[in-house]
């Protein structure tokens, strides 16, 4: 019982300790813009333009998607990485509450 209480502060500071966090996941994009005479509708040596950095994600079932620039891509893979663990940890406080309610019903404190 006093492991768990003690297990739960552990994760809330953790949770309130991560950084930015983002879901999805990260592509790279490449596009031709169909202009005429643009090295990207070159008949012989097509060069599309690009690259660049798309997040797709999904909350509450929508799906959406944004540019991340060049210069937040690591950044943007960081709070990917923070979303992650954010997902564990909240799983694993979700099993500790479960775990001490079912030991000695709802506390007064954590």
């Amino acid at each position: 019982m006093l492991e768990l209480k003690k297990r739960i502060k552990k994760i809330r500071k953790e949770l309130n300790n991560l950084d930015l966090v983002l879901p999805g996941s990260i592509t790279v994009q490449w596009y031709s813009c169909k202009k005429k005479g643009c090295k990207c509708m070159d008949k012989e040596n097509p060069v599309k333009h690009g690259p660049y950095y798309q997040l797709s994600y999904t909350i509450d079932g929508k799906s959406s998607t944004m540019l991340i620039k060049d210069k937040d891509l690591v950044k943007a893979k960081k709070a990917i990485k923070n979303y992650r663990r954010f997902r564990e940890l909240n799983k694993e406080l979700l099993q500790s509450y479960i775990s001490l309610i079912r030991e000695e019903g709802f506390p007064k404190d954590i």
